[in-house]
């Protein structure tokens, strides 16, 4: 059984293709069109999806969209008739969307692919539990799922066992933890849906001093609900701001230009918010494990991609296995959509695979030699061996790498096909890559990739982190040896590699160990600011070109500058 799942029209469009209950193939449109965050209809990631499934639209046996886009206008139109006169802007551009998303999209699925069946449209916040749970490890597990908003639903608590998904409890709109959070991010001076990463590396060199402040803002309940305070927001009324100049008042000081730097209260202000979003992700997770009784938690939505607030979860010691879909987002919708269909309408039993996040296009040497070749580049062929030892040496040299190796990653992390590698062990390549290859604001951080079996001596991280998905804290005593990676406050997002995950990249790193004795690399996501991370070796030739890398290791080829 074939089924298609996507998603659109708000941001991070994707699609996925499911087969007999496995995933096949998925990938995010901003990665064909270039544009980050892409929400159009994802017409190449569908095609690219079909093609690597080696079918056509009218092989597919279903079509599943990620969420309910009347209901969505249903929210909008009662929100809209509780503030009028002031949202007309707002409801006009839900109606659009809508349109768009609802009325238009059968056609549009019809006209771009040739399947004439109907779409199956399923909830939002369904979608993501889906994501989160079918691919997990666990036959049982609460869901939690946390994001701005679905159609009525910003927080759902579901009951996963077997394929079976089952909602439990909901908090519904206007209160949103993502939407507060959002607030924040422009308050604090960043884009909405893109600064959230930002706001919390900021919040790191703050301390929680303003809670008390935030207290007003959100009031968290004993049963792990919270409510929001409405005066001091204004996305129920209009698409062009987030919070009112109550906020402000408040918090006693200005919104933050973009512009502007960010001064000791702003990093404070961020400590102290961030704090308040973890009090309430584990007040939740609470919840949904006294309503569940389960032993595992799953986690999806745009919120789980908060790494601080899911170290917290983690140690507050309320489950004792956790798995967090790696792309949360609304592209991970599409994995969600995709999955449910197919065990709804298949009856085929769910089975548990080791999740992977490299579900998109690779490139064979031929197709990379033809791109070289077609540029005029200086390259060299070397053996995969040759090649491993090769980047660590230059790693070690303090050389800045591309690595552009096997199936693109799924998701907004790089974790070891589409990266841009350094050498942890020198403090000054933080700001060097930050600065001279990433053209990015100098406080945020980067992760170091390590190998698993090796995680332990460097860092505080009793469990796996395959998807940079946990801040760990770094040993004490291991901080001096690993500097560029240990973020301000002591911590790291930690990758840990396995070589039943990521053979080749396993092997770079155990190469490096040998090298230098630490077995650790800077990893960051191939891309400059502003960009999508690379799909194509065109793609990756041109970043390489237009930054101060150094070398590109693509394929079985190692590209000089």
């Amino acid at each position: 059984m074939n089924v298609l799942g996507f998603s659109c029209h708000y941001h991070d469009a994707a699609a996925c293709l499911v087969r007999d209950g496995r995933i096949v193939v998925a990938a995010e449109e901003e990665r064909f069109t270039r544009r980050k965050h892409d929400n159009g209809f994802p017409e190449q990631a569908i095609a690219y999806c079909l093609a690597e499934g080696g079918i056509k639209g009218r092989d597919l046996d279903a079509v599943a969209f990620y969420e309910k886009p009347l209901s969505k206008l249903e929210r909008s139109l009662v929100t809209a008739r509780q503030a009028l006169p002031a949202t007309p802007d707002l409801v006009a551009a839900d109606m659009d969307h809508a349109i768009r998303a609802s009325l238009r999209l059968d056609q549009t699925v019809a006209e771009t692919i040739g399947f004439n069946g109907d779409i199956l449209y399923l909830e939002h916040h369904l979608s993501h539990a889906a994501a989160a749970f079918l691919p997990s490890p666990f036959a049982e597990a609460a869901i939690l799922t946390v994001d701005g908003v679905g159609e009525w639903a910003t927080t759902t608590i579901f009951h996963g066992r077997d394929a079976d998904i089952a909602k439990l409890r909901e908090i519904r709109y206007p209160d949103s933890l993502g939407l507060f959070y959002s607030a924040m991010t422009a308050f604090l001076g960043f884009e909405v849906n893109e600064g959230e990463y930002k706001l919390m590396g900021l919040a790191s060199y703050g301390k929680p001093r303003h809670v008390e402040l935030f207290e007003r803002v959100i009031r968290l309940h004993p049963d792990g609900s919270f409510r929001l305070s409405p005066e001091f927001f204004s996305y129920t009324q209009s698409r062009d701001g987030m919070f009112t100049p109550a906020l402000a008042e408040l918090l006693g000081m200005a919104p933050r230009r973009p512009d502007e730097d960010a001064t000791q209260r702003h990093m404070d202000m961020a400590a102290s918010m961030q704090k308040v979003v973890e009090d309430a992700l584990v007040g939740l997770a609470r919840a949904a494990r006294d309503a569940t009784g389960a032993r595992a938690l799953c986690m999806a939505g745009g919120v789980a991609h908060n790494v601080v607030a899911n170290t917290a979860i983690r140690r507050a010691g309320l489950f004792e296995e956790m798995f967090i879909q790696p792309a949360s987002g609304d592209s991970g919708g599409a994995i969600g959509a995709a999955l449910y269909a197919d065990h709804q309408l298949s009856g085929v039993p769910r089975r548990c695979q080791p999740y992977d996040t490299c579900l998109g296009p690779a490139y064979s040497d031929d197709d990379i030699r033809a791109v070289l070749d077609a540029e005029g580049v200086s390259y060299r062929a070397v053996a995969p061996d040759e090649l491993c030892r090769t980047v660590a040496r230059l790693v070690a040299e303090d050389f800045v790498v591309g690595w552009f190796q096997g199936r693109m990653e799924f998701g907004p992390r790089a974790l070891g096909s589409r990266s841009i590698l350094a050498n942890p062990c020198n403090a000054a390549m933080k700001d060097i890559v930050n600065a001279r290859i990433k053209f990015r604001e100098p406080f945020r951080p980067f992760a170091p990739a390590v190998l698993a079996e090796r995680a332990g001596d460097y860092f505080d991280l009793p469990h796996d982190s395959p998807f940079m998905l946990y801040a760990a804290d770094v040993h004490p005593s291991q901080r001096d040896a690993i500097p560029a990676v240990t973020h301000v406050d002591g911590t790291a997002r930690v990758q840990t590699v396995s070589p039943e995950r990521s053979p080749l990249f396993h092997r770079l790193l155990t190469e490096l160990g040998t090298q230098t004795g630490v077995p650790v690399v800077l990893n960051t996501s191939f891309n400059v600011k502003g960009e999508p991370i690379v799909r194509t070796p065109a793609d990756a030739l041109r970043c390489f070109r237009h930054t101060d890398m150094d070398f590109l290791a693509i394929g079985n080829f190692l590209v000089i500058k």
